[in-house]
Protein backbone atom coordinates (compact mmCIF):
# COMPACT_ATOMS: atom_id res chain seq x y z
CA UNK A 1 0.00 0.00 0.00
CA UNK A 2 1.43 3.37 -1.01
CA UNK A 3 1.74 6.01 1.72
CA UNK A 4 0.35 9.45 0.91
CA UNK A 5 2.19 12.68 1.70
CA UNK A 6 -0.32 13.48 4.45
CA UNK A 7 0.15 10.03 6.02
CA UNK A 8 3.92 10.42 5.88
CA UNK A 9 3.74 13.84 7.53
CA UNK A 10 1.42 12.55 10.27
CA UNK A 11 3.74 9.59 10.98
CA UNK A 12 6.84 11.75 11.22
CA UNK A 13 5.11 14.33 13.38
CA UNK A 14 4.21 11.55 15.82
CA UNK A 15 7.88 10.89 16.54
CA UNK A 16 8.77 12.35 19.93
CA UNK A 17 11.25 15.21 20.23
CA UNK A 18 13.92 14.67 22.92
CA UNK A 19 14.57 18.35 23.58
CA UNK A 20 13.70 17.99 27.27
CA UNK A 21 15.51 14.72 27.89
CA UNK A 22 17.88 16.19 30.51
CA UNK A 23 17.83 19.94 31.29
CA UNK A 24 20.90 19.53 33.53
CA UNK A 25 23.09 18.62 30.54
CA UNK A 26 22.07 21.00 27.79
CA UNK A 27 21.81 24.80 27.56
CA UNK A 28 18.40 26.21 28.46
CA UNK A 29 15.84 24.96 25.92
CA UNK A 30 18.80 23.65 23.94
CA UNK A 31 18.37 19.89 24.07
CA UNK A 32 18.52 17.73 20.93
CA UNK A 33 15.79 18.40 18.39
CA UNK A 34 14.49 16.10 15.67
CA UNK A 35 17.26 14.93 13.38
CA UNK A 36 20.17 15.97 15.62
CA UNK A 37 23.22 14.10 16.94
CA UNK A 38 24.67 14.11 20.47
CA UNK A 39 28.26 12.93 20.89
CA UNK A 40 29.40 11.82 24.36
CA UNK A 41 33.16 12.24 24.17
CA UNK A 42 35.92 11.50 26.66
CA UNK A 43 38.66 9.16 27.80
CA UNK A 44 37.95 5.84 29.48
CA UNK A 45 36.49 6.14 32.97
CA UNK A 46 34.90 9.58 32.56
CA UNK A 47 31.27 8.51 33.03
CA UNK A 48 30.16 8.30 29.38
CA UNK A 49 28.46 4.92 29.70
CA UNK A 50 26.71 5.80 32.97
CA UNK A 51 25.50 9.03 31.39
CA UNK A 52 24.21 7.07 28.39
CA UNK A 53 22.36 4.64 30.71
CA UNK A 54 20.80 7.64 32.45
CA UNK A 55 19.55 9.04 29.14
CA UNK A 56 18.28 5.63 28.00
CA UNK A 57 16.28 5.26 31.20
CA UNK A 58 14.81 8.72 30.76
CA UNK A 59 13.58 7.62 27.33
CA UNK A 60 11.98 4.27 28.19
CA UNK A 61 10.50 5.18 31.60
CA UNK A 62 6.78 6.12 31.69
CA UNK A 63 5.84 9.78 31.92
CA UNK A 64 4.47 9.23 35.44
CA UNK A 65 7.98 8.14 36.52
CA UNK A 66 9.74 11.11 34.92
CA UNK A 67 10.37 9.47 31.55
CA UNK A 68 9.47 10.19 27.93
CA UNK A 69 7.91 6.82 26.98
CA UNK A 70 9.74 6.44 23.67
CA UNK A 71 11.32 3.44 21.96
CA UNK A 72 15.09 3.17 21.69
CA UNK A 73 17.48 1.17 19.51
CA UNK A 74 20.77 0.53 21.30
CA UNK A 75 23.67 -0.52 19.07
CA UNK A 76 26.36 -2.14 21.21
CA UNK A 77 29.66 -2.19 19.32
CA UNK A 78 31.79 -2.99 22.39
CA UNK A 79 29.67 -5.89 23.68
CA UNK A 80 29.76 -4.06 27.00
CA UNK A 81 26.08 -3.31 27.64
CA UNK A 82 25.40 -4.18 31.28
CA UNK A 83 21.72 -5.13 31.29
CA UNK A 84 21.75 -5.87 35.03
CA UNK A 85 22.97 -2.33 35.67
CA UNK A 86 20.35 -0.86 33.35
CA UNK A 87 17.56 -2.90 34.96
CA UNK A 88 18.77 -1.86 38.41
CA UNK A 89 18.59 1.83 37.48
CA UNK A 90 15.14 1.43 35.93
CA UNK A 91 13.87 -0.45 38.99
CA UNK A 92 15.21 2.27 41.31
CA UNK A 93 13.52 5.02 39.30
CA UNK A 94 10.21 3.15 39.23
CA UNK A 95 10.36 2.53 42.99
CA UNK A 96 11.19 6.18 43.66
CA UNK A 97 8.20 7.30 41.59
CA UNK A 98 5.96 4.80 43.36
CA UNK A 99 7.06 6.02 46.80
CA UNK A 100 6.01 9.56 45.89
CA UNK A 101 2.67 8.34 44.54
CA UNK A 102 3.33 9.66 41.03
CA UNK A 103 3.43 6.31 39.22
CA UNK A 104 0.59 4.07 38.05
CA UNK A 105 -0.77 1.06 39.96
CA UNK A 106 1.05 -1.44 37.73
CA UNK A 107 3.06 -4.14 39.49
CA UNK A 108 6.82 -3.68 39.73
CA UNK A 109 7.45 -6.53 37.29
CA UNK A 110 4.86 -5.32 34.77
CA UNK A 111 6.17 -1.74 34.83
CA UNK A 112 9.77 -2.91 34.38
CA UNK A 113 8.78 -5.25 31.54
CA UNK A 114 6.99 -2.41 29.77
CA UNK A 115 10.10 -0.22 30.01
CA UNK A 116 12.32 -2.97 28.61
CA UNK A 117 9.87 -3.62 25.77
CA UNK A 118 10.73 -0.13 24.50
CA UNK A 119 14.43 -1.08 24.16
CA UNK A 120 15.82 -2.96 21.15
CA UNK A 121 19.46 -4.06 21.51
CA UNK A 122 21.67 -4.86 18.50
CA UNK A 123 25.29 -6.06 18.68
CA UNK A 124 27.91 -5.23 16.03
CA UNK A 125 31.49 -6.50 15.84
CA UNK A 126 32.73 -4.57 12.79
CA UNK A 127 32.08 -1.48 10.71
CA UNK A 128 30.57 -3.70 8.02
CA UNK A 129 28.01 -5.04 10.50
CA UNK A 130 27.24 -1.49 11.62
CA UNK A 131 26.58 -0.51 7.99
CA UNK A 132 24.17 -3.45 7.58
CA UNK A 133 22.45 -2.61 10.87
CA UNK A 134 21.80 0.96 9.76
CA UNK A 135 20.46 -0.33 6.44
CA UNK A 136 17.94 -2.63 8.14
CA UNK A 137 17.05 -0.08 10.81
CA UNK A 138 14.90 1.72 8.25
CA UNK A 139 12.33 -1.08 8.50
CA UNK A 140 11.95 -0.57 12.25
CA UNK A 141 11.71 3.20 11.87
CA UNK A 142 8.99 2.86 9.22
CA UNK A 143 6.83 0.63 11.39
CA UNK A 144 7.46 2.18 14.82
CA UNK A 145 6.66 5.90 15.09
CA UNK A 146 7.39 5.65 18.82
CA UNK A 147 11.05 4.93 18.05
CA UNK A 148 12.74 8.25 18.72
CA UNK A 149 16.33 7.45 19.71
CA UNK A 150 19.24 5.57 18.19
CA UNK A 151 22.08 5.08 20.71
CA UNK A 152 25.51 3.81 19.61
CA UNK A 153 28.14 2.74 22.14
CA UNK A 154 30.58 3.49 20.65
CA UNK A 155 30.86 5.06 17.20
CA UNK A 156 34.66 4.87 17.44
CA UNK A 157 34.88 1.18 18.38
CA UNK A 158 36.33 0.09 15.02
CA UNK A 159 38.61 3.09 14.44
CA UNK A 160 41.91 1.22 14.79
CA UNK A 161 40.67 -1.87 12.95
CA UNK A 162 39.53 0.26 9.99
CA UNK A 163 42.83 2.13 9.98
CA UNK A 164 44.72 -1.15 9.86
CA UNK A 165 42.56 -2.58 7.06
CA UNK A 166 42.74 0.68 5.08
CA UNK A 167 46.52 0.66 4.85
CA UNK A 168 48.23 3.92 3.96
CA UNK A 169 45.16 5.43 2.30
CA UNK A 170 43.17 7.77 4.59
CA UNK A 171 40.20 7.44 2.22
CA UNK A 172 40.25 3.65 2.62
CA UNK A 173 40.67 3.96 6.38
CA UNK A 174 37.57 6.13 6.64
CA UNK A 175 35.52 4.43 3.93
CA UNK A 176 33.32 2.25 6.16
CA UNK A 177 32.72 4.90 8.81
CA UNK A 178 31.89 7.43 6.08
CA UNK A 179 29.30 4.98 4.73
CA UNK A 180 27.83 4.66 8.24
CA UNK A 181 27.63 8.45 8.52
CA UNK A 182 25.93 8.69 5.13
CA UNK A 183 23.28 6.20 6.25
CA UNK A 184 22.85 7.98 9.59
CA UNK A 185 22.36 11.27 7.78
CA UNK A 186 19.61 9.74 5.66
CA UNK A 187 17.84 8.26 8.71
CA UNK A 188 18.06 11.60 10.52
CA UNK A 189 16.63 13.43 7.54
CA UNK A 190 13.91 10.96 6.55
CA UNK A 191 12.75 9.77 9.97
CA UNK A 192 13.64 12.69 12.26
CA UNK A 193 15.14 10.51 14.98
CA UNK A 194 17.78 11.63 17.48
CA UNK A 195 21.18 9.94 17.74
CA UNK A 196 23.33 9.60 20.87
CA UNK A 197 26.79 8.13 20.33
CA UNK A 198 29.77 7.69 22.63
CA UNK A 199 33.24 8.35 21.26
CA UNK A 200 36.41 7.35 23.10
CA UNK A 201 39.11 10.02 23.17
CA UNK A 202 42.62 9.01 22.10
CA UNK A 203 46.04 10.51 22.75
CA UNK A 204 47.21 12.51 19.74
CA UNK A 205 49.94 15.09 19.14
CA UNK A 206 49.33 18.09 16.89
CA UNK A 207 51.73 20.38 15.01
CA UNK A 208 54.75 18.45 16.26
CA UNK A 209 53.93 19.34 19.86
CA UNK A 210 54.98 16.92 22.57
CA UNK A 211 51.88 17.65 24.64
CA UNK A 212 48.87 15.38 24.32
CA UNK A 213 45.44 16.64 23.41
CA UNK A 214 42.43 14.47 24.24
CA UNK A 215 39.78 17.06 23.45
CA UNK A 216 40.27 17.36 19.70
CA UNK A 217 37.87 15.30 17.52
CA UNK A 218 39.57 12.74 15.33
CA UNK A 219 36.84 10.82 13.50
CA UNK A 220 36.17 11.60 9.84
CA UNK A 221 34.89 15.07 8.92
CA UNK A 222 31.43 13.84 7.81
CA UNK A 223 30.88 12.70 11.42
CA UNK A 224 32.13 15.99 12.82
CA UNK A 225 29.71 17.87 10.56
CA UNK A 226 26.84 15.61 11.67
CA UNK A 227 27.33 16.26 15.42
CA UNK A 228 25.16 19.09 16.77
CA UNK A 229 25.72 18.63 20.53
CA UNK A 230 29.04 17.58 22.03
CA UNK A 231 29.21 16.41 25.64
CA UNK A 232 32.85 16.48 26.70
CA UNK A 233 33.14 14.21 29.75
CA UNK A 234 36.00 14.36 32.24
CA UNK A 235 36.81 13.11 35.72
CA UNK A 236 37.67 15.66 38.38
CA UNK A 237 40.98 15.38 40.17
CA UNK A 238 40.84 14.49 43.86
CA UNK A 239 41.59 18.04 45.07
CA UNK A 240 38.94 19.59 42.80
CA UNK A 241 36.55 16.83 43.75
CA UNK A 242 36.78 17.73 47.44
CA UNK A 243 36.45 21.44 46.73
CA UNK A 244 33.39 20.96 44.54
CA UNK A 245 31.60 18.76 47.04
CA UNK A 246 32.69 20.53 50.23
CA UNK A 247 29.16 21.68 50.93
CA UNK A 248 27.52 18.47 49.76
CA UNK A 249 26.31 15.40 51.57
CA UNK A 250 28.60 12.65 52.88
CA UNK A 251 27.37 10.37 50.10
CA UNK A 252 28.45 12.90 47.47
CA UNK A 253 31.87 13.40 49.05
CA UNK A 254 32.55 9.66 48.91
CA UNK A 255 31.83 9.52 45.18
CA UNK A 256 34.05 10.32 42.22
CA UNK A 257 32.75 13.49 40.58
CA UNK A 258 32.49 13.81 36.80
CA UNK A 259 32.09 16.97 34.75
CA UNK A 260 30.29 17.41 31.43
CA UNK A 261 30.81 20.42 29.16
CA UNK A 262 28.08 20.68 26.53
CA UNK A 263 28.60 22.61 23.30
CA UNK A 264 25.46 22.95 21.17
CA UNK A 265 25.36 24.08 17.57
CA UNK A 266 21.98 22.73 16.50
CA UNK A 267 19.65 24.29 13.98
CA UNK A 268 17.51 25.87 16.72
CA UNK A 269 19.93 26.54 19.55
CA UNK A 270 23.59 27.42 19.98
CA UNK A 271 25.10 27.58 23.43
CA UNK A 272 27.33 26.17 26.14
CA UNK A 273 26.66 24.68 29.56
CA UNK A 274 28.55 22.77 32.22
CA UNK A 275 27.33 20.31 34.85
CA UNK A 276 28.72 17.79 37.32
CA UNK A 277 27.46 14.45 38.55
CA UNK A 278 28.41 11.41 40.57
CA UNK A 279 27.31 7.80 40.17
CA UNK A 280 25.33 5.82 42.75
CA UNK A 281 23.65 2.41 42.75
CA UNK A 282 20.52 4.22 41.56
CA UNK A 283 22.30 5.83 38.60
CA UNK A 284 23.56 9.34 37.84
CA UNK A 285 22.99 12.12 40.39
CA UNK A 286 23.61 15.69 39.28
CA UNK A 287 25.19 18.15 41.70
Amino acid sequence: MTESGAQLFARLEARRCLKDIEPQLFPEHGGPNHGEVVELYGTEGTGKTELLYHLLCRCVLPVASGGLEVDVVFVDTNYSLDMLRLVSILDSRLNAARSTGSSSDESDEAALHLCLSRLLVVHCSSSSQLVLTLHFLETSLSSRPGLALLAIDSISAFYWLDRCEGGASVTKQEEKLSKCIELLGRLLRDYRITVFATCHAIRRSYNGSSCSDYDRPYLCRPWQRLVTHRLLCSRQEAANNMATTAGSSKEQRRQQVFTVHCTSSGSMTKGYSSSSFYVTDRGVKFI
